[in-house]
């Protein structure tokens, strides 16, 4: 039996490794696709832009093959046309770079919602691995006489009714035992469960849920299992009493 699960264990943890290695190649190669897409469009774009120097050309032409125009009209025209022509040359080298800045700032966006979205989905797995399994508690020392518990190393501080009901519930959770809430307000009040409320029990769970403070945590830490009762869903083995 043994073998079998820390046979099925190592099984677990293997798959969760490959699916963690398979994610992240995935991820990478996602970013180098948006890299690269957006890297070709780039080169096609520049490649199909119009020459910053063909409207000079044009006008050196004009120069060459019309030595007629020796006018002073012709003349003003065509140095009219060579400013023209310089002034588009640097327009366009203007909108070269913001283009290419665009370009660059289009890709970071990409890779930053990419790496967001990544980031988000794994938090939604780890949420709902949480969801699934509860929290996972490495130690839960509960200190009576300073009314305060240490969760994974948090210190929370409770009130006497608080700090009783978690002990209460931290002892049955040793002796693997489930409590329902009239048994929970009995051994509290040194009643006979018989004689006690289950509303009453019910009743030291929703404070102490509340003064744990965070909803998701306590309503995890502290489980409610139909038709049989609470108990702490954490390794018994984790628990100390101070």
């Amino acid at each position: 039996m043994d073998w079998t699960k820390e046979g099925t264990a190592q099984v677990n943890t293997s798959s969760a490794t490959e699916a963690r290695e398979i994610g992240n190649k995935i991820v990478v190669a996602g970013i180098a696709a948006i890299v690269l897409i957006l890297a070709i469009a780039a080169v096609l774009l520049f490649i199909n832009l119009p020459d910053a120097n063909a409207f000079n050309m044009r006008v050196e032409r004009l120069f060459v093959e019309n030595d007629t125009l020796t006018g002073n009209a012709e003349i003003k025209l065509l140095e009219i046309l060579a400013g023209s022509g310089t002034a588009f040359s640097d327009t366009l080298a203007s909108y070269r770079f913001v283009i290419f800045v665009l370009l660059i700032f289009a890709t970071a966006l990409l890779v930053a919602a990419v790496a967001f979205l990544v980031m988000l989905i794994s938090m939604n797995r780890r949420m709902g691995r949480i969801e699934r399994q509860g929290i996972e508690v490495n130690s839960l020392t509960i200190s009576r006489d300073q009314r305060a518990v240490y969760l994974n190393d948090f210190e929370f501080k409770l009130t006497d009714a608080a700090i009783e009901t978690l002990s209460v519930l931290a002892e049955a959770r040793m002796d693997d035992e489930v409590l329902t809430g009239a048994e929970i307000e009995g051994v509290i009040s040194g009643r006979s469960a018989a004689d006690c409320d289950e509303a009453a029990g019910a009743t030291r769970i929703k404070r102490l849920r509340d003064t744990l403070g965070n909803q998701m945590m306590s309503e995890l830490l502290v489980k409610n299992i139909a038709r049989k009762g609470y108990v702490l869903a954490i390794d018994k083995d984790v628990i100390r009493m101070i």
